[in-house]
């Protein structure tokens, strides 16, 4: 599957397809709530909801903006889209059995403002959506897990499982696509992957990094040094 040759040219798409909630905020206006209450297990899974709705256009969108490339990169994209999709209808389950509904709380437009900012460049949506936004669920998914079953909610939990498992292969898909790029741009792929981290998502940082994970992501020992040395101090 791909865009034929004879299609008009990308659009860059500022607002994608969504319904009129939830609300989008700046992400300091997002509550956080503890997973002690259902209210806030229900607002946590909210919030992976919406991230996973915004990986669906995400997904898609690299299948319509990217030009030009292997069949096997949008075979991926189309892959991935399918894949976040059911997480967010596992995640709008269990949002239903607490007695919640995607759309009930605000939500921040992160994620779709960096597709916006790398829409001129497969090579920087490779490197900073997949293996900088997304990767971030690598790092942070094992330890809410453990913390939803100490609450008591191995539903949700099982869910997360899910999810993070195959987060990784999604990440990994950036990974390759991003080194197919680089190739394809004559550059080192490591090291320009840790200039733009550096140039246009440094502030996006956060540890402990789940280095297992994020290795079979494809993520090598030079970039997992470089994004530890970068992490702020706590």
């Amino acid at each position: 599957m791909a865009v034929p040759d004879e299609a008009p040219a990308a659009e860059v798409i500022a607002v994608p397809g969504r319904p009129d909630a939830p609300v989008l905020v700046s992400p300091r206006e997002v509550p956080q709530r503890g997973l002690g209450s259902v209210a806030g297990r229900a607002a946590f899974l909210h919030a992976v909801a919406h991230i996973e709705f915004n990986a669906v256009n995400l997904a898609w969108d690299a299948v319509y903006r990217f030009r030009g490339m292997p069949r096997d990169f949008y075979a991926d994209w189309v892959a991935v889209a399918d894949d976040e999709a059911r997480h967010f209808a596992m995640l709008s389950a269990r949002l239903t059995a607490l007695g919640a509904a995607y759309g009930d709380h605000p939500a921040h437009n992160g994620l779709w403002e960096m597709a916006v900012a790398t829409a001129d460049s497969c090579l920087r949506r490779m490197a900073l959506v997949p293996r900088v936004l997304e990767a971030r669920g690598l790092d942070v998914t094992p330890g809410m897990i453990t913390r939803l079953r100490l609450n008591g909610d191995d539903a949700s939990a099982d869910v997360l499982e899910v999810i993070l498992r195959e987060e990784v292969a999604h990440v990994a898909a950036g990974t390759r696509w991003f080194h197919w790029c680089c190739e394809r741009e004559g550059l080192p792929p490591g090291r320009e992957f840790i200039r733009l981290v550096r140039e246009a998502a440094r502030g996006s940082l956060r540890g402990p990094f789940n280095r297992p994970a994020r290795h079979a992501a494809g993520f090598d020992d030079y970039e997992m040094s470089e994004l530890e040395a970068m992490e702020p101090a706590r």
